[in-house]
């Protein structure tokens, strides 16, 4: 089993923020993090129309156009990154509270976990933040990972912080929106570090949701989760080679 490694002295800490138009919510977003929390905001967009990026560029962020595909950005923001020692991930949304970043990070930073992960679903939600289908998706991912790995989970949010070094040692290769629970599964079979934080969540401060927005969006989500955790399950232990060089 893989431990933690010793804290670092001064980790450097990259935040990596997908989008696509979300022009409503983005700065207000970027202004919630509190100040020395993050050395770095890389916004990874995937073919804004409305002005998020020159919104986030505005606000201090550096700015990447990708392909469509919530992996595909996350896996570029990483491939950016490489002065980090930690890499957190938070939507653009306003939903997830920048200010839980600290507690986020706290465990990785001072190496008593390699991957800590928000829990939504063991915090306080706001009314109507979550519909039932998402909380009920969450604890059947986890009760899957924890029959597989033996590594409870109760959600499978963007919120989250792993090592960098860890991260690119999970091979992580979904570019969709099975890319949370890849990483989530790939951690538990690699023996990581990892611990939950409870935190509060909010409904989206504008904008229309990408995935929960309609049940075209929803269905097209759910299955590329449910065909990721397929593929992850029934692969050998090792970890598949990553498509990209980071």
């Amino acid at each position: 089993m893989m431990h933690p490694s010793a804290p670092r002295a001064a980790a450097k800490v990259v935040l990596i923020v997908p989008t696509l138009n979300e022009a409503a919510t983005i700065g207000g977003t970027l202004a919630e993090i509190p100040t020395g929390c993050v050395d770095r905001v890389v916004v990874v967009d995937s073919g804004s129309t409305d002005g998020t990026r020159e919104i986030a560029a505005a606000a201090g962020a550096r700015v990447l156009s990708v392909g469509r595909g919530f992996g595909r950005a996350c896996l570029e923001g990483v491939c950016e990154a490489r002065d980090a020692d930690i890499i957190a991930f938070m939507d653009a949304d306003g939903a997830d509270d920048p200010a839980f970043l600290p507690a986020l990070l706290a465990p990785v930073a001072d190496g008593t976990a390699d991957f800590s992960i928000a829990s939504r679903t063991r915090g306080v939600r706001e009314a109507g933040s979550m519909a039932w289908h998402q909380v009920a998706a969450g604890w059947a991912a986890g009760l899957g990972i924890r029959a597989l790995y033996g590594v409870p989970f109760s959600d499978m949010c963007t919120f989250r912080a792993i090592r960098r070094d860890a991260l690119l040692a999970l091979g992580m290769r979904e570019l969709t929106y099975g890319w949370n629970i890849e990483m989530q599964m790939r951690a538990a079979r690699a023996g990581l570090g990892i611990v939950e934080i409870p935190v509060a969540y909010r409904c989206r401060r504008g904008g229309t949701s990408k995935v929960a927005g309609n049940l075209g969006t929803s269905l097209t989500a759910g299955t590329r989760i449910v065909s990721t955790f397929l593929r992850v399950a029934t692969q050998m232990s090792a970890p598949a080679a990553a498509p990209h060089k980071m």
